[in-house]
C-alpha cells in the first residue's frame, strides 16, 4: 500500500465505526493486522512531521534574505507604466507555475494548478498564443493533462533541494532560450504568510521590447538591446529566485500541517481500533463462557 493510499484512510470519514451483528465483526486477527498498519503509518507521518518543520525553519530563513532580491525586481514590474493604447489582443503570454516535485503538502500545488486552469478556461484567453512552463512535476503531470498543447517547457528536481540563485538563473536562461518571443509573462506562486496560512498570487514579468516601449525607459536613451536582454534576464532570475523561495516555505509549512494532522487521524483510529479490539476481544470471551456453562449444565443434566 502507498503511504498516499494510507493517509487517504486516516480521513475523518474513514475512521467511523457502526455496530452490527457478531458475524459481521472482523476477527481479532483482522483488527490486529489493521492496528499495526496504522501504528507504522503513524511512526511515518510523525517522523515526516518533524523533518517537514525542520525545512520549514530553514526555508523560512532563506526567505528573508531572498526578499530583497525579488522586491526590487517586483517593484519595477509593478511600477512600470505600459502603453495602454497599443493592441494587446495577439500578445504572447506565458505561465509559469511554481509547483514541486513532491506531493504530501496539502493544497500547496493543486491551488497553483487551479489557479492557472480557470485562466485557460477563460474564454477570454487566446490559448494559442499562451504557453505553459511547469516548474516542478507536479504541475507537469496535472497541466499535461487538460493542456498539453500548451506545455512550453517542464523542469524537474524542484523541492528536492534548497533552491539557490544559480538554480533560478539557469531556469530564466532555458524560458528566454525557449524560441517563445512572449510579450508578457506571469509566475504563479504560493506567498507565504505564516506556519499556518499562504495565498496563491502572480507577479507579472515583461519582455524586453515590452520594457522598451515603456514610457518610463524612454529616459534611458543609451540603453541597446543587449543591455536591455541582460537587465531582462537577471530581473527574470531575481524575480524566479523569490518566489520559488516564497513557494518553497509555503510547501513545506503545508507540509508539516497535513503531516501533523495524518498524525492526530492516525491516533483517533488507533483509539477507535483499540476499542473494537477490546469490544470483540470481550464478545468471543464472553461467547465461549457461555458455551463452556451451557456445555457444563447438559451434562449435569444427563448424569
Amino acid at each position: 500500500m502507498s503511504l498516499l493510499k494510507a493517509l487517504t484512510l486516516l480521513q475523518p470519514k474513514q475512521i467511523v465505526w457502526h455496530g452490527g451483528s457478531t458475524r459481521d465483526m472482523a476477527t481479532l486477527k483482522d483488527i490486529s493486522r489493521r492496528l499495526k498498519s496504522v501504528k507504522s503509518i503513524q511512526k511515518i507521518t510523525k517522523s515526516m512531521k518533524m523533518v517537514s518543520a525542520a525545512k520549514y525553519a530553514k526555508a523560512e530563513r532563506e526567505l528573508r534574505a531572498a526578499r530583497s532580491y525579488g522586491l526590487g525586481a517586483k517593484s519595477f514590474y509593478d511600477n512600470i507604466e505600459l502603453d495602454k493604447t497599443a493592441d494587446t489582443t495577439t500578445n504572447k503570454h506565458v505561465l509559469i507555475a511554481a509547483t514541486s516535485d513532491r506531493g504530501l503538502c496539502g493544497a500547496a500545488n493543486s491551488s497553483i494548478v487551479k489557479n492557472i486552469r480557470t485562466q485557460l478556461n477563460d474564454t477570454k484567453t487566446n490559448l494559442e498564443a499562451t504557453k505553459i512552463i511547469a516548474l516542478g512535476d507536479k504541475s507537469r503531470a496535472m497541466l499535461s493533462r487538460t493542456h498539453a498543447n500548451n506545455l512550453l517547457l517542464s523542469v524537474n528536481e524542484i523541492g528536492k533541494r534548497s533552491v539557490v540563485f544559480g538554480d533560478a538563473s539557469a531556469i530564466a536562461q532555458t524560458v528566454l532560450s525557449t524560441g517563445f518571443e512572449f510579450d508578457t509573462a506571469e509566475i504563479v506562486y504560493n506567498k507565504f504568510k505564516s506556519a499556518i496560512a499562504y495565498t496563491t498570487s502572480r507577479q507579472l514579468v515583461l519582455s524586453g521590447d515590452t520594457i522598451n516601449r515603456s514610457k518610463n525607459i524612454g529616459v534611458y536613451d543609451s540603453l541597446d538591446s543587449e543591455v536591455l536582454r541582460s537587465f531582462q534576464e537577471y530581473n527574470l532570475a531575481s524575480v524566479l529566485y523569490y518566489t520559488m523561495k516564497e513557494n518553497a516555505a509555503s510547501e513545506q509549512s503545508s507540509r508539516m500541517t497535513a503531516m501533523d494532522n495524518a498524525t492526530k487521524n492516525a491516533g483517533e483510529l488507533i483509539n477507535k481500533l483499540t476499542t473494537y479490539y477490546n469490544r470483540t476481544r470481550q464478545s468471543v470471551i464472553t461467547t465461549e463462557l457461555i458455551e463452556i456453562i451451557s456445555g457444563a449444565a447438559a451434562l449435569e443434566q444427563k448424569a
